[in-house]
């Protein structure tokens, strides 16, 4: 199975939702509304407590600062793999993907901060909702572009991270950036023709529906930029435009340390792709349906956050579940959606505002999960699946419950 129904419709309804928002602040100044597309009528909510607001223009969308103590730095980088000829390219032509590196940074004066999407791929990102207005109210992240990396004389553990269907790489930046400002380098990556990409040379391309992508070629991404993570490592330049790296990164990444996790389909890739390579030492599925269904024993570590794909009522699944032979935890927040788990969290709740929807119509998008709680869920429980599989820092926030998370679950 390519894509399940509800993870394609899932991607599509998102990517309106936050087109819309943007094109509502932008359209304002003209007297155009969408608001009926949001129906029935609304009464219009209060505005964002504390926006963050563009010089003479409508609030700009914004994502919650790391908790950890280290700033945060990032790069950009443009990588093929010459081993995976591209068809769709056309002859002569090999696999291109645009990744991310994030890692906690010495000092970042100087350093601006990065958007949370390139230009060009949020340009195509709203043309895909049906508007095409200026980017500018995208929200930007807390990642400065080429900060030096912060070493402190030991190798950094690095986790890569691996998207939805029809989905980009910026996805979980609250969880990417959260790991990295607790001294991870996180190295995201989107896949080429499932992804709204742009390359360096000013290329965009969005999904192509007509040619869907399995898991399966989503892990085939992973084991190639683990290849790449230990290009980093070993002190060579994977960048195939030779572009410089920040001052630092080359000789910092533990190659030895090496977690994974990833939403919806990229959790299924997730899971394939430890089983096809030892290299990734924990994995971490956040609400992955395990489609088509998996029958080969895992014995690593292995966490899944679950919400719709639960084992109560997803076969695929339950028929994983028991395949986990190593350590292995399931926890599922109350109220949680698909895409609870993930930036939507934060974002979509902004975007509320902006249509003047009720709490009824966005609780349709976001389910009852508290945002605040959200947030802090996704910063808290990766961080101590990682820590405890990578690190061997032992806390007890994986024991079981906890008073400071009330709602989540552990399922047996």
């Amino acid at each position: 199975m390519e894509n399940s129904p509800f993870t394609s419709r899932n991607a599509m309804t998102r990517r309106r939702m936050l087109g819309t928002a943007l094109a509502v602040g932008a359209a304002a100044p003209l007297g155009l509304t969408q608001a009926a597309w949001a129906a029935p009528a609304a009464t219009p909510a209060a505005a964002p407590a504390t926006p963050a607001t563009a010089p003479g223009g409508p609030a700009r969308l914004t994502l919650p600062e790391p908790t950890g103590p280290h700033p945060v730095g990032t790069v950009a980088l443009h990588l093929l793999d010459a081993s995976r000829p591209d068809p769709v390219a056309g002859p002569g032509r090999y696999r291109e993907l645009m990744a991310s590196v994030w890692y906690p940074a010495r000092d970042v004066a100087g350093h601006p901060v990065a958007p949370w999407m390139a230009d060009g791929a949020m340009r195509a990102f709203l043309t895909d909702t049906g508007f095409a207005i200026d980017p500018a109210l995208a929200p930007l992240t807390s990642g400065h572009v080429g900060a030096p990396v912060h070493c402190a004389g030991h190798l950094l553990p690095v986790v890569v991270y691996s998207h939805g269907a029809h989905s980009q790489r910026a996805d979980h930046t609250v969880m990417v950036q959260e790991l990295a400002s607790h001294g991870y380098v996180v190295v995201t990556v989107d896949h080429t023709y499932d992804a709204f990409t742009e390359f360096p040379d000013g290329r965009v391309l969005t999904p192509d529906r007509n040619q869907p992508m399995g898991p399966a070629a989503f892990a085939a991404d992973i084991r190639f930029l683990l290849d790449c993570v230990e290009d980093l490592a070993a002190g060579r330049n994977p960048d195939t435009d030779r572009r410089a790296l920040p001052a630092g990164l080359l000789h910092a990444l533990d190659p030895h340390r090496i977690g994974m996790f990833g939403w919806s389909k990229g959790g299924t890739a997730t899971a394939l792709t430890m089983l096809a390579d030892q290299r990734v030492r924990a994995g971490l599925s956040l609400d992955g349906p395990m489609q088509p269904t998996i029958t080969t024993d895992l014995d690593r570590p292995f966490m899944m956050m679950t919400a719709v794909f639960n084992r109560a009522d997803q076969p695929d699944v339950a028929e994983f579940w028991p395949h986990l032979r190593g350590w292995r935890l399931n926890i599922r927040a109350e109220g949680a959606v698909h895409s609870s788990y993930g930036d939507n969290q934060v974002l979509i709740p902004q975007a509320a505002k902006i249509l003047g929807m009720t709490e009824q119509q966005l609780q349709e998008w976001i389910g009852t999960l508290d945002p605040a709680h959200a947030v802090r869920i996704q910063q808290a429980y990766p961080l101590a699946f990682f820590d405890l599989h990578l690190r061997h820092r032992r806390g007890h926030l994986l024991d079981g419950p906890s008073p400071a998370f009330p709602e989540v679950n552990f399922l047996p």
